[in-house]
């Protein structure tokens, strides 16, 4: 058994880390959604651009199970970026039913054209760290994803649902 680092008894949902994380997200979240608008986007919208630029996600359903999006929802910010010309549908040559999602030129400028917004966000929300705080963070944070992700990798192999039966 894992080492026990909260108990039930005593159980505090704002000193647990997925609230603080989440609080953290939407706190980051309120300061750039108005950054964001005064150069004519959401933070939706910079979410795909990003995720197709890095490679995280291909397609609209990668996307929606990365970052926990509705696909409805998602399908029209698509529509919107795609409209304005920042990303592509592009059918798959082998499967037509699988659309990828690509960026266009003009998508690549857009996203590295906010890159500066976040950057100033970030550090302002850093500011009170250290170099050496920032880096020890994010390894914890890595860390912390990387379990959760084995967790849950272990939990859907196929001796696990054996095992449950």
């Amino acid at each position: 058994m894992s080492k026990q680092h909260y108990r039930a008894a005593t159980y505090k949902a704002r000193s647990s880390i997925g609230y603080l994380v989440k609080r953290s997200h939407a706190l980051m979240l309120d300061n750039l959604e108005p950054a964001f608008a005064e150069q004519g986007f959401s933070f939706i919208q910079w979410v795909v651009l990003m995720y197709l630029r890095d490679g995280i996600a291909v397609n609209a359903k990668d996307i929606c199970v990365e970052f926990r999006h509705d696909s409805g929802a998602l399908t029209r910010v698509i529509d919107q970026l795609a409209e304005r010309g920042l990303v592509e549908r592009v059918r798959g040559m082998v499967d037509r039913r699988k659309v990828d999602l690509h960026l266009t030129p003009a998508g690549r400028a857009a996203v590295e054209a906010l890159i500066p917004t976040v950057v100033d966000k970030l550090n302002f929300a850093l500011g009170d760290f250290s170099s050496a705080e920032v880096r020890e963070f994010t390894r914890l944070l890595t860390k912390l994803n990387s379990a959760m992700q084995l967790h849950l990798d272990k939990a859907s192999s196929p001796t696990a649902v054996d095992a449950k039966e």
